[in-house]
């Protein structure tokens, strides 16, 4: 292996060990290309991962190595790595994880083998008051991508009525994220049982949609809009996260004009850097647009009134 090269990073500065190991082996990306890719989308990837706690999953070999889940932040990090602590009721422990604030935290992860970052959606201030209705279109195995594009102009038609603005993005796997800013009123039980009577919304429009909570129980044709990613500790993949698999895909925002013409490995670590340095961060500004869930917990009495049940929490 190569010698280890310093990355001057503001006014910090990161050692980066084996930048030639090559992580992603379908084109051959390296280490230190990783890097430089999240130095590519710098501002996106802070924007996406600012002030919440971050769940590292880390692959020290490469993709097809070994995959680590770390939620504590990894020994041995320097002294302006910030982070935040959490409690895991089931386990009666407390974590402190990866809170990023700037570009060289996200590098340093990349130093320690971090190929993807998965915040929760609160921040440092409150971690038990989401501020992020996360939307996930979880196609199952038999459920085509045309199906994917179809339901989230479904999503997006309820948001507009709602008044809700949604930023969304690809997964980087088969499916879609549309995140939702919302104000940090109740905790992850609260979001997610609005959450749940959104996803009872779309499964009215939409006949390839479920909402059916065992996955043995879903046609596996169906789409499942998963409202379990608002609940306590579950993260997925951030806007601009790469994706610990072979082609090095990457969870991009996309504007809804591109939602019909855009396939999943079309953005990758090879393609995402000239597209950011054309049109920036496309979630540049959802702080700004903030939603009151209010009229979906509406939704929720009445669907609950009607003999709806809310399935058992997930366990941390």
């Amino acid at each position: 292996m190569s010698e280890a090269i310093e990355l001057e990073i503001d006014d910090k500065v990161v050692r980066l060990s084996n930048p030639d190991r090559v992580y992603f082996p379908a084109r051959g990306e390296t280490k230190l290309d990783l890097a430089e890719y999240y130095l590519s989308v710098g501002d996106g990837i802070v924007n996406a991962l600012r002030e919440r706690p971050c769940m590292l999953h880390r692959f020290p070999t490469g993709v097809t190595g070994e995959k680590v889940h770390q939620k504590r932040l990894p020994r041995g990090a320097p002294p302006w790595m910030e982070t935040v602590q959490v409690f895991f009721p089931r386990w009666k422990r407390t974590a402190d994880e990866l809170c990023v604030t700037e570009i060289a935290q996200v590098i340093w992860a990349v130093q320690m083998s971090t190929v993807e970052f998965h915040p929760w959606n609160s921040r440092r201030a409150d971690v038990e008051k989401p501020d992020e209705w996360r939307i996930d279109l979880d196609p199952g195995p038999e459920c085509p991508w045309s199906t994917v594009q179809e339901v989230a102009h479904v999503a997006h038609e309820v948001l507009d009525e709602l008044g809700a603005v949604g930023y969304p993005k690809t997964s980087g796997g088969k499916g879609m994220h549309i995140y939702v800013r919302i104000r940090p009123d109740g905790d992850h039980k609260v979001v997610r049982r609005a959450a749940l009577a959104f996803a009872r919304e779309v499964e009215r429009r939409c006949e390839s949609v479920t909402t059916t909570w065992w996955r043995k129980d879903r046609d596996p044709a169906d789409l499942f809009v998963d409202y379990n990613q608002n609940a306590r500790d579950h993260t997925i993949a951030a806007a601009y996260s790469v994706r610990g698999n072979p082609q090095a895909t990457v969870s991009a925002p996309v504007r809804w004009d591109e939602v019909d013409d855009c396939e999943p490995d079309d953005f990758t670590i090879a393609t995402m850097p000239a597209r950011y340095a054309e049109i920036g961060d496309l979630h540049h500004d959802i702080d700004d647009h903030v939603f009151d869930i209010a009229p979906l917990l509406e939704w929720a009495e009445r669907d609950e009134a009607e003999g709806k049940e809310v399935p058992p929490e997930p366990e941390e």
